[in-house]
């Protein structure tokens, strides 16, 4: 795989141990890189990482809030369900799932330990359209 085009975004956060679990857990991430402070986490669908920062108490996180969120597809709506449940026990869903149809689909927001925004969704599709065929 060629390192071109779009192949991370890194977030600042408190404890690399409790992202990489929210991650892991919410996107199915795991680590592939690690080294002081930092770690990338990966899917393994595409080359595409997202770089954790450990972030020192005395510097501000500007956390990625709704609107500027993470996007993770799951495989059905009741995946979407399962994690909200999770999340809801949790205490990180930010808004239950609802269906908004094509090409929204049906989509659900959980926050990240710091306060990051991960979308989780079904049916939007995005491979199909930008492949051309939706």
């Amino acid at each position: 795989m060629a390192d071109l085009g779009l192949t991370h975004i890194a977030l600042p956060v408190r404890s690399l141990e409790a992202s990489i679990a929210f991650y892991r857990l919410y996107a199915s991430m795991d680590v592939v890189h690690r080294r002081t402070g930092t770690v990338w986490l990966c899917d393994h669908t595409r080359p595409f990482v997202i770089v954790l920062i450990e972030t020192p108490l005395n510097t501000p996180i500007y956390p990625l809030v709704p609107t500027a969120h993470l996007g993770v597809a799951v495989e059905s709506e009741h995946e979407v369900d399962r994690l909200c449940a999770i999340a809801l026990d949790n205490r990180c869903l930010l808004r239950s799932a609802e269906q908004s149809g094509p090409p929204v689909g049906y989509w659900a927001l959980i926050s990240d330990p710091d306060g990051h925004t991960l979308e989780i969704a079904f049916g939007q599709y995005v491979g199909l359209i930008v492949a051309g065929v939706a």
